[in-house]
């Protein structure tokens, strides 16, 4: 019997029961509807994601204090007082994989403009800042180097700042705001950027001289932080370990000897490769969880045919009799009943590829959530679901292939 008879045959069987076909496959649809949407989800969480972190910069480096342990109390980093205006001028002079370098010092507090007022934060910067974070100035102009060195009451605002001091759509240039009680004039509003992958509103903030955070507002004379921007991607890890050496030698660190240890770093260093790397680990696995969950409709859809291929053998006894009584082989048995099995599954999985894609757009639509499709996730939903139809139509069409006929056509 030639393969071409086999495949009239099993459909012929398919479509003689099709509702029984059809919940018999919805177990596989089901599976494969879940593992197309979750995986589109979680490709498209992981494409935001890198996309985010590329606009913030890709070779971005952030130097924060390190936490430490004090007459056997451990602090906090954020209490830690380790960087000072010294590190950020060693690393300015001496760092040669860097091509920006600014200081982060940073006060939550109120902004206030006649009646209206907002919670925000401002950050001391450089002018080097907005290189380093990839921003621009969409309107006015960024504070000058002598606003620096005067610590000069200035200041830039985000757009989220700008909408709840100025509602009329006024422009705030050269208006007076106050931050706390302080009065700042602005000289700048910053292009939006929106919100991150994170949720946080990036144009919630205001920009001024790092010195006159310093003085005016925190009356400080450390760094919270340290802000470099790489030479190219591929030089982040040797501007680390640069910047490491500078630091452990302003900071009077000693090295490991024969006698003693070396002494730990008071200060951390993270890149924004590392931050990538790892939100993309999570993601993976993360991915790989819901894929699993979804997986499991298709090992019960499985069992759904190999139930149902026991079903349909035993009802089709007498006819598998008198097909080996007239020449017909095991194998041509087996074949038989393996290729309705897989023609169920493939169906179920052709199904179910068509839904997973539009839930996955009916998700993203919805929920407004990032999806990404790939060709090999479909590829493979095809490459599964037939592997399944085989393996579980393997055991009744092999109770079929080893029948007697003689007692296959007595069969009651």
């Amino acid at each position: 019997m030639n393969t071409t008879n086999l495949f009239k045959i099993a459909l012929k069987a398919i479509a003689s029961n099709k509702l029984r076909s059809f919940l018999t496959a919805l177990g596989i649809i089901i599976g494969v509807a879940s593992v197309i949407a979750m995986l589109a989800i979680g490709q498209g969480s992981k494409r935001s994601i890198r996309k985010q972190i590329s606009e913030m910069g890709s070779n971005m480096i952030m130097i924060h204090p390190g936490a430490d342990m004090r007459g056997g109390v451990r602090l906090d980093a954020d209490e830690m007082q380790t960087l000072k205006l010294e590190d950020y001028e060693s690393i300015r002079n001496e760092a040669k994989y860097l091509t920006a370098v600014s200081p982060s010092v940073n006060s939550a507090g109120q902004f206030i403009y006649g009646n209206n007022n907002a919670p925000s934060s401002i950050y001391g910067v450089n002018e080097d800042y907005l290189t380093i974070q990839q921003r621009k100035v969409a309107d006015g102009e960024f504070f000058t180097e002598q606003d620096i060195k005067t610590a000069a009451k200035v200041c830039v605002l985000g757009q989220t700042v700008v909408d709840n001091l100025f509602p009329d759509g006024s422009s705030p240039i050269g208006r007076v705001v106050r931050f706390n009680s302080i009065p700042f004039r602005v000289v700048g509003v910053l292009k939006s950027k929106g919100y991150n992958s994170w949720g946080m509103d990036q144009d919630d903030m205001a920009l001024a001289p790092y010195t006159t955070v310093m003085k005016r507002i925190l009356a400080v004379t450390y760094l919270q932080g340290i802000n470099c921007s790489a030479v190219t991607e591929d030089a982040t890890d040797m501007a680390i370990e640069e910047i490491t050496e500078i630091l452990r030698k302003n900071h009077n660190l000693k090295e490991e000897t024969e006698t003693t240890e070396a002494d730990v770093d008071d200060f951390t260093i993270r890149s924004q490769e590392e931050i990538s790397s790892m939100m993309n680990s999570t993601m993976d696995l993360l991915t790989i969880l819901l894929g699993s969950v979804a997986g499991i409709s298709l090992i019960v859809g499985g069992i759904g045919i190999m139930n149902i291929m026991y079903v349909s053998v035993t009802e089709r006894t007498k006819e598998i009799g008198l097909r080996m009584s007239v020449g017909a082989r095991g194998i041509d048995i087996l074949s038989q009943f393996l290729i309705e099995a897989a023609i169920l599954s493939i169906a179920g999985g052709l199904i179910g590829v068509i839904l997973g894609i539009g839930a996955a757009y009916a998700i993203k639509f919805a929920a407004n959530m990032p999806i990404f499709i790939q060709w090999w996730s479909i590829v493979m939903s095809f490459g599964v679901c037939t592997f399944i139809g085989i393996f579980f139509g393997w055991y009744p069409a092999k109770k079929a292939a080893n029948m007697d006929p003689i007692e296959a056509i007595r069969y009651e």
